[in-house]
């Protein structure tokens, strides 16, 4: 029987075949999955910032962050058995959410977020096969490990899977 693994904001979850993942509220935030269909493990990051802040001098959360967190859902499926060759992505989110006159930073922070996925998942050779991002509207991800399958439900959208 399987199990719902809920991922919160700036969390990540690694689990095995049955069990299935969702992480609710990505707005501009970025939903990462990633698998290996061969060992049937797979992963949900909720990234919520582009890159860790280098002169930080607090402890930061490194799920929050796009650079950060892909490495680390990388290196504990490898330990669970996974082949980096294998692993392929699928991502969600990276809206605008909102329109911010004078402020092009905070307003395109998703889109900024889905930059830096793609380039992490790139510098690691991990394929995108399937994307919904950007636009103007949030989704709830849902990630069906035994199957590789990302469905993204938004209330504006309905359903998509991939």
């Amino acid at each position: 029987m399987s199990s719902m693994v809920t991922i919160g904001i700036s969390d990540m979850k690694i689990v095995k075949s049955a069990d299935f993942l969702v992480t609710y509220a990505l707005g501009s935030c970025v939903g990462i999955c990633l698998y290996d269909s061969m060992t049937k493990v797979g992963g949900l990051g909720h990234i919520m910032l582009p890159y860790f802040p280098v002169s930080s001098q607090k402890q930061e959360n490194v799920h929050r962050f796009a650079n950060t967190c892909i490495p680390s859902m990388v290196n504990e499926m490898e330990r669970m058995g996974c082949s980096r060759a294998r692993l392929k992505a699928k991502i969600a989110g990276g809206a605008k959410m909102f329109e911010v006159s004078g402020d092009s930073t905070f307003g395109n922070i998703g889109a900024r977020n889905v930059l830096a996925v793609k380039e992490t998942l790139r510098n690691f050779r991990i394929p995108i096969l399937a994307e919904d991002t950007g636009l103007n509207y949030g989704r709830t991800l849902y990630f069906y490990v035994e199957t590789g399958t990302m469905v993204v439900k938004s209330f504006s959208n309905g359903v998509k899977t991939f």
